[in-house]
């Protein structure tokens, strides 16, 4: 362990710059309901740029998980902060969706030379418990950041507009690079890794076990950001409330975010001990989320907000299980960062089918089809899991 940090403390530090990436990669979506109304276009239009980074943060973090095992990690997180407090500046000099499509895309690769070295940091000085633990802390960036961004987008615009939000963004990406650079530990890339037997890493990523493991990360993917960035749309919509008050509906989601990955966590270490049954569990309990959202979709925005934010904090559970944990059990093929970044890839797929989907569904079909779709995916990952859950076992017990 480096000798400047404790498991909790590492935890921490990174889940500050878990945050920050948050903030400066989700504000788009946040305030994309402002966007439509201020520059007059469709959602449709809008969320392309959205779309586009998901693919782009993707397909990043595949080559982000390739160089988080061969390049530092250090330099691979400052160049992403760098380069997304760029892309944030240009943001509100953007003269139509077109360049903002173009901007988002490179904001979506910058944004993806972060998660997966994040994770090498992690892999590198902990284990066990220690990994459990640090990861469980990293993960509420992500829910705090989208608390931090859900409230002071609305009184940003409020006071000024939204161009004033990727502002904000910029300045906290500034302030986190400087941050960074003085303080994140060095990483031993020489490290040996203590191998059971030569792994064919590749015969192992398409294995029937781990494609639809990678589909069920989809599946969450698509629910968890889909109803993130059109939950503010829904809101106003259905129950017709002014813009800032339908962002401000959203804060809610991540609060129960902190909540179901407490409650993942427990269940996977004290109940399980299984990955994939913990997931699917979860999973299900999303589904009676969705079908129970799909029949009451219109009885009350309480209701609505409730059964939403119960939702997609299923599926962060999923998110932490699948995401988070999962990596570690591929530590002997000495390539965990490219894990990590293939399956984080997976997530913004089903991310970047649901952002631009649910857009177009919505404005030809209208929100209750669009919900009871949100169940039959839900429900899909739910069997994909309780399914594969004796070969992950196997698959455990014959790597541990």
């Amino acid at each position: 362990m480096n000798r400047k940090f404790t498991a909790k403390s590492l935890g921490i530090f990174l889940m500050f710059a878990y945050l920050v990436s948050y903030v400066t990669r989700i504000n788009f979506g946040a305030v994309i309901i402002e966007m439509v109304t201020d520059l007059g276009t469709s959602k449709t239009a809008l969320s392309v740029a959205v779309t586009g980074s998901f693919i782009t943060y993707g397909i990043g973090q595949i080559v982000s998980g390739w160089l988080g095992d061969k390049v530092q990690p250090k330099a691979l997180v400052l160049t992403g902060l760098l380069s997304t407090t760029l892309m944030n500046l240009l943001i509100p000099f953007c003269p139509n969706p077109f360049f903002m499509t173009v901007v988002w895309c490179v904001n979506g690769f910058a944004q993806a030379l972060m998660w997966p070295p994040i994770v090498k940091i992690m892999a590198n000085f902990l284990s066990g418990e220690d990994y459990d633990k640090a990861s469980s802390i990293v993960i509420y960036g992500g829910t705090f950041g989208t608390i931090l961004v859900y409230l002071v987008c609305p009184i940003i615009i409020s006071l000024s507009s939204w161009h004033m939000v990727f502002v904000f963004s910029a300045v906290c990406g500034i302030i986190m690079s400087i941050i960074w650079k003085k303080l994140c530990p060095i990483v031993n890339l020489n490290k040996k890794v203590e191998q059971k037997e030569k792994a064919n890493i590749f015969k192992i990523i398409l294995s029937p076990l781990l494609i639809f493991i990678m589909l069920c990360i989809v599946f969450q993917g698509a629910l968890r950001d889909g109803i993130t960035t059109w939950m503010p749309s829904y809101m106003a919509e259905t129950y017709d409330l002014g813009n800032t008050i339908a962002i401000l509906t959203s804060v809610v989601l991540p609060v129960f975010t902190l909540i179901f990955v407490k409650l993942a966590n427990y269940i996977y270490e004290k109940i399980f001990r299984n990955l994939l049954l913990s997931a699917g569990v979860f999973f299900g309990a999303g589904s009676v989320c969705a079908i129970l959202l799909f029949m009451f979709s219109n009885s009350s925005p309480i209701v609505s907000i409730a059964l939403s934010a119960l939702l997609t904090g299923t599926m962060n559970g999923v998110n932490f299980l699948l995401i988070c944990i999962m990596p570690k059990y591929f530590k002997f093929t000495g390539c965990v960062s490219l894990i990590s970044g293939i399956l984080n890839f997976c997530t913004y797929i089903g991310s970047a089918i649901s952002t631009f989907g649910i857009a177009f569904l919505t404005e030809n079909l209208g929100w209750k089809p669009t919900i009871f779709i949100w169940f039959a995916v839900v429900f899909m990952g739910t069997v994909f899991c309780l399914v594969f859950t004796p070969r992950w076992k196997k698959f455990v017990k014959h790597y541990s």
